[in-house]
């Protein structure tokens, strides 16, 4: 009973205490006056009283006059005994001259005098137990404060097996051994095998390694022990090591089974790079989590499972043989994974007989796993909304711009001329694409707003790319630099539509200077090394190992690459100025146009290679 409730009992006792006193009081006295029983008799001899009712030891006395009054007779004797010896006659009780009535007793008079006494003590012993069971729950929570807050699921009833996890079939090749050691320990012990004690899931957020560790523990039919890493910090110094120790004794106590913390880095970071010097409580709580992991036997059948986004920030100690010595990378899906995990998603959903599951997948690079269950999510609420029974490729086509760009916004008014500038500037992204060779095929160009963009060119590859070549890079910034380009040469001015634009054009220079050693002049070379400096869980310096001559240089060859992008652009939408106007002006009519409508007006003069997914928007 939690205290919410025991304060309603506490409550209801006194109201039913005070009504019980009340009653009481009212049925001891009444509202009429009281006279002696030497009066009452000298009243009988007088012929003033007309009736008396006797309930118990009370008399109620109703004079001719229809006045009222009350009376007490003594215990031991009768009513009549006590009026005689008073002096009254047996002809003044004649019932003619008087009436009196004698009412049995009340069979609750004696439980609600006893209540009027008895009721207070028990409710001063029910306050006294309230408060010794609130001060007991302080005392518990008290008690408790030290002890794990992991959450034990049995193994018994699996709710996700490696059958609902697609796209990492490596990473669940890797884990099968994990399973495979749960189910039959006794065949590794017997060869002298020892499996691992930790294993590391290492990859982007939302590729599934969370989902991937509940398929582990449903494969192997175990307990599975699941926490956050920032369960075990607490302010109070100490705490974050007690609910270390308190998870792995509830750990051995249920072996074999799966310890689970996922997003470790909230825990595990190096040690001696935060502001609480060597002894702060998160460090404590590192060190007794490497004391657990460390004094595992072999034979305790414990798996220790993590995952993290950040493997760079985890302290060495955490990472070396004999604690977490494997690591199992999730990497974004390929086309073939995409495909895999959009067949998982869509089980139980009424598709289309258009739908079809490769295209989407090929429409969708760089999406992770949770990206597709939006996907698919965002397509069925899209569907419910146009009130159809089955969701068709339109939805999911919708869904994907709103994953990406998100949703439309129609209702924004523009003016004529600015809905004419955005034309022209989309147009400029999309012909320079469409004519480079190297560009990604553009595959849909819209002026109607998405989230923050005015209007938004969106180019898909063809396949997925690991390496970027340095002809992709440029021919990325060309693209980009094609909407600022379309502007100053159609209108003679530019707007602050291509904010977005250059940011990105000078970002990607920068990086293929500094980072990808692409530049002719300052060779393959990488400048500047990041220091890990961790400041609130940021990076907030950058260690400069060159001179202000070689920054110079640095400076210079950026605005070379981005001028040289820019001419090109330039160039290119002089020399198909007559495809620009074409297709922006068939975007002021229809206001958006599709791969097929887009190469209807502007066939692609070379043929594309493939490369990594790009979309240019106008701010």
């Amino acid at each position: 009973m939690n205290s919410r409730n025991q304060s309603y009992i506490i409550y209801l006792l006194l109201f039913v205490a005070i009504i019980v006193m009340v009653v009481y009081n009212f049925s001891q006295r009444g509202t009429t006056s009281e006279v002696s029983i030497n009066q009452l008799a000298e009243d009988i001899k007088q012929g003033r009283v007309s009736k008396i009712e006797e309930n118990e030891n009370r008399l109620r006395v109703v004079y001719k006059d229809l006045t009222e009054a009350i009376s007490t007779k003594e215990a031991d004797a009768t009513l009549v005994e006590q009026l005689l010896h008073l002096g009254v006659t047996q002809e003044q009780l004649h019932p003619n001259n008087i009436s009196i009535i004698i009412k049995p007793p009340s069979p609750w008079l004696g439980v609600i005098t006893a209540l009027g006494y008895i009721l207070p003590f028990l409710i001063l012993i029910g306050a006294f137990f309230f408060i010794f069971r609130q001060a007991q729950g302080t005392n518990n929570a008290a008690m408790s404060f030290g002890k794990s807050r992991a959450r034990m699921f049995t193994g018994d009833h699996p709710t996700v097996t490696f059958a609902d996890v697609a796209g990492v079939d490596e990473a669940k090749e890797e884990l099968k051994e994990v399973v495979e050691f749960l189910r039959e320990p006794q065949k590794f012990i017997a060869l002298g095998a020892r499996i691992p004690k930790g294993v590391l899931l290492v990859g982007p957020p939302g590729t599934g390694k969370t989902l991937l560790a509940k398929a582990v523990s449903g494969e192997a039919g175990v307990p599975f022990f699941s926490i956050s890493g920032s369960e075990f910090v607490e302010m109070f110094v100490g705490v974050g090591a007690s609910r270390v120790r308190d998870l792995f004794d509830q750990a051995k106590r249920h072996s074999p089974c799966i310890v689970f913390v996922d997003e470790i880095d909230a825990v595990g970071r190096q040690r001696g790079a935060g502001l609480g010097g060597s002894h702060d409580e998160r460090e404590q709580t590192l060190n007794q989590l490497l004391v657990e992991m460390d004094g595992f036997d072999t034979d305790t059948n414990i798996i220790i499972m993590a995952a993290t986004n950040r493997p760079d920030i985890l302290d060495p100690a955490l990472l070396r043989p004999g604690r977490f010595d494997r690591r199992v990378v999730l990497d974004r899906p390929d086309v073939r994974g995409r495909e895999a995990i959009l067949r998982v998603h869509v089980k139980g959903k009424p598709l289309d007989s258009d739908v079809d599951l490769s295209i989407l997948a090929r429409a969708t690079p760089g999406f992770v796993g949770a990206d597709l269950e939006n996907l698919v999510n965002e397509a069925a609420i899209l569907a419910a909304r146009r009130n159809r029974k089955s969701i068709s490729m339109a939805e999911f086509e919708e869904a994907i711009e709103r994953v990406i760009a998100g949703p439309e916004r129609k209702s924004r008014l523009i003016s004529q001329e600015e809905k004419r500038i955005i034309a022209y500037h989309e147009a400029g992204h999309a012909v320079v694409m469409n004519a480079l060779p190297e560009a990604d095929p553009v595959q849909k160009v819209s002026i109607i707003a998405r989230g923050m963009a005015a209007g938004y060119t969106l180019s898909l590859p063809q396949e997925d790319r690991t390496l970027m070549p340095r002809k992709k890079l440029i021919a990325e910034m060309v693209g980009l630099l094609g909407g600022r380009a379309a502007e100053e040469l159609v209108f003679d001015d530019i707007t602050s539509g291509a904010g977005n634009d250059l940011e990105r054009v000078t970002q990607l220079a920068r990086t293929m200077v500094t980072r990808l050693g692409m530049s002719e002049e300052l060779g393959p070379m990488v400048y500047g090394q990041k220091e890990e400096l961790i400041f609130l869980g940021r990076e907030i310096a950058e260690q400069r190992d060159y001179s202000e001559a070689v920054a110079e240089q640095i400076d210079r060859e950026v605005r070379r690459l981005v001028n040289e992008a820019y001419q090109k652009a330039r160039q290119l939408l002089i020399q198909y100025r007559d495809k620009l106007d074409a297709v922006a002006q068939r975007l002021l009519e229809v206001e958006t146009l599709s791969r097929e409508e887009f190469e209807a007006i502007f066939p692609p003069p070379v043929p594309k290679h493939s490369g990594i997914p790009s979309m240019v928007s106008n701010n």
